[in-house]
């Protein structure tokens, strides 16, 4: 199934999302890879605010590369996820209910993604340039010594996605080759 969705999310919204189906997804995204993760955390562990309130957000492992002239943003392909398994429980027990990537996540983040009715939806890696289309606004508003990792706001509009964890415990990469193998057998 394809849908689309607008950011903030809801636990509610979500939970109609299956592992394997498309989502189009447009409103507030913020970018956030390990360095700034690691910045919020220590901000969380101060008592100190967040750059971007969590409930209901959509956070983007991606580095964008530097805009040419005329662009919004470069190339914005998605990250390794891997690398923000430590960090993303937290995050989602706090709120966030969107996580943007590439590759497989780790079973603290599922259970996390499953009890919090969130979901982790993958980027087409090698896309970047794909991915940037869908970005109408970016704004800095965090940490800018990080370059690249600095945390940014960007407004999207009908961003393509797969969902490959789903709140219910659905996972894309054990379904899948799952489902190759059965469709393969039945020829």
């Amino acid at each position: 199934m394809q849908y689309k969705l607008t950011t903030p999310c809801t636990a509610e919204e979500l939970a109609k999302l299956r592992a394997g189906d498309t989502v189009l997804l447009s409103g507030v995204v913020y970018t956030a890879r390990d360095q700034a993760h690691k910045r919020m955390l220590e901000a969380l562990d101060k008592g100190e605010p967040l750059p971007f309130p969590l409930e209901g957000s959509a956070i983007y492992y991606v580095g964008p590369t530097p805009e040419r002239p005329g662009e919004v943003i470069g190339s914005a392909g998605p990250t390794t996820s891997g690398r923000m398994d430590a960090m993303s429980p937290r995050l989602l027990d706090l709120g966030n209910k969107v996580m943007i990537g590439k590759g497989k996540r780790d079973a603290a983040v599922k259970e996390a993604v499953r009890r919090n009715g969130a979901v982790y939806l993958a980027a087409l890696g090698g896309a970047g340039a794909l991915m940037a289309k869908s970005v109408k606004t970016l704004e800095v508003i965090a940490w800018p010594d990080l370059g690249c990792e600095a945390v940014r706001r960007l407004t999207v509009e009908d961003m393509p996605l797969t969902v490959i964890l789903d709140a219910h415990g659905g996972d894309l990469y054990e379904s899948g080759p799952e489902a190759y193998k059965a469709a393969e057998s039945s020829l």
